[in-house]
């Protein structure tokens, strides 16, 4: 018999693999962190001498959903400014607040933001924020995968007062990096209307000398729009072009307000689209073209965005919350069909942070995967499982994450988190932050 850590079995097994292979009564061998064998259980059962058997039942095995778009710490702001224009809500509010943040605040609302993804499914995401040394540390001890970027501005910031800094800093930041196997760093300038065309241009210059990913919020409301219009003559995808922002290797978040063209220039560069549909819903920043930019090969993974703009870090309801929308503003039930969107949250997301390994399950892949309760009365019957996970899964069914064959998260308890100290932290802040205007 065959050695290996960890012999995981299940009733569904849903792959994610180039043939959407759905296993049934199946099973999965992880060793070194990675997946060994993956076929029926009977069959793997006879094969394999396992450290340690888990006989997961009556439940659904799926690879680690990836969250395309976020920032992290933002889940202390959860709930402290709703029902605002963004705008409003950025300049008014959350720029204000983040100038109160501290190391450590930002470290606890990282560890919040983990423990709530690897509760819902999540083992990956993409994130830009400020002080990210924090945020990208905390995130590789918890033990999640992560594309990380310290947010570029043209003004003093949190984490880098000095804006002729940002790219030094950005540069040691990557060399601090350089090697690491969970966490990946890229060049991430926040926005055209935060940056210049100059700055814009640096940011891709360097991303392309260190051979990074780069990420931007990019297109995301028809007021940026008409912002740059007014300062520069062209749209904000143009200027990006212009900049040498587009291709392959980016990440643009959101790609709400698009013209027919920019679709095609951005299924031409090869420009990959963070779709974010709960935070664009509730900022009332526009339905992202997504239906269409499918129709032309744009690639599209998903992310839920901040917690103070969605307001939960959950990737079912993302997905949820994704094939709802473009039926109703498409008028077309058949838009966005559930294997689309499941595809856009892991192997979509994969794209999003430059690492094809991640998104499915396959022998010699990572073993990043979570398990959902298959007992759960709102997935009761199952006629098909892909359906219940993008319209009846709502994420608490998660029994299990698993990153690189590492259980973080099993039936309530987190493995690499204090979470008892982490609720005390938590509500330390949460005094301070009620104080803050």
């Amino acid at each position: 018999m065959l050695n290996c850590d960890i012999l995981i079995s299940a009733e569904v097994i849903v792959t994610q693999n180039a043939n959407r292979d759905i296993l049934y009564q199946a099973a999965l061998a992880v060793t070194g962190g990675t997946i060994a064998a993956l076929g029926q259980r009977v069959d793997l059962e006879k094969e394999y001498q396992p450290k340690r058997v888990l006989k997961l039942g009556k439940s659904l095995l799926m690879p680690g959903l990836v969250n395309a778009h976020t920032h992290m710490p933002m889940t202390v702001m959860r709930g402290k400014a709703d029902d605002l224009p963004l705008m409003d809500w950025l300049n008014g509010h959350i720029f204000p607040l983040e100038r109160r943040l501290d190391p450590h605040i930002i470290q606890v609302g990282t560890e919040l933001a983990c423990a709530e993804m690897l509760r819902t499914g999540a083992t990956a995401f993409c994130d830009m924020y400020l002080n990210e040394s924090t945020i990208y540390r905390t995130a590789d001890r918890i033990g999640l995968k992560a594309l990380v970027g310290e947010g570029i501005f043209n003004f003093p910031t949190l984490g880098c007062e000095n804006p002729a800094d940002a790219l030094p800093l950005a540069r040691s930041r990557a060399e601090e990096l350089r090697g690491n196997p969970r966490i990946r760093y890229s060049i991430a300038p926040h926005a055209v209307y935060t940056t210049t065309p100059e700055l814009l241009a640096a940011c891709a210059g360097l991303a392309r000398e260190l051979e990074l990913p780069l990420q931007i919020h990019l297109a995301e409301t028809r007021s940026e729009t008409e912002q740059c219009l007014k300062l520069y003559g062209i749209r904000p995808l143009e200027l990006a072009c212009r900049a040498g922002i587009l291709g392959p290797d980016t990440t643009i978040a959101h790609g709400v307000d698009l013209t027919e063209e920019e679709m095609d220039l951005l299924a031409e560069s090869a420009t990959v689209v963070a779709h974010n549909p709960r935070s664009n819903m509730k900022l009332a920043s526009g339905a992202a073209p997504i239906a269409r930019m499918l129709e032309k090969g744009v690639p599209l993974g998903l992310g839920t965005d901040g917690a103070a703009s969605n307001n939960t870090l959950n990737m079912f309801a993302e997905m949820s919350a994704c094939a709802l929308l473009h039926k109703h503003v498409g008028q077309e039930s058949t838009a966005l069909p559930a294997q689309s969107v499941l595809d856009m949250a892991t192997l979509g997301g994969a794209r999003a942070l430059h690492r094809p390994e991640l998104g499915s399950l396959g022998i010699g892949g990572p073993a990043d995967l979570t398990a959902l309760d298959l007992a759960s009365p709102n997935l009761l019957p199952l006629y098909s499982p892909v359906s219940h996970l993008v319209y009846a899964a709502s994420g608490h069914e998660v029994i299990l994450t698993m990153v690189d064959g590492n259980i973080l998260y099993e039936n309530g308890k987190f493995n690499s988190i204090d979470y008892p100290a982490l609720l005390r932290e938590v509500a330390e802040i949460n005094v301070f932050m009620q104080k803050q205007n």
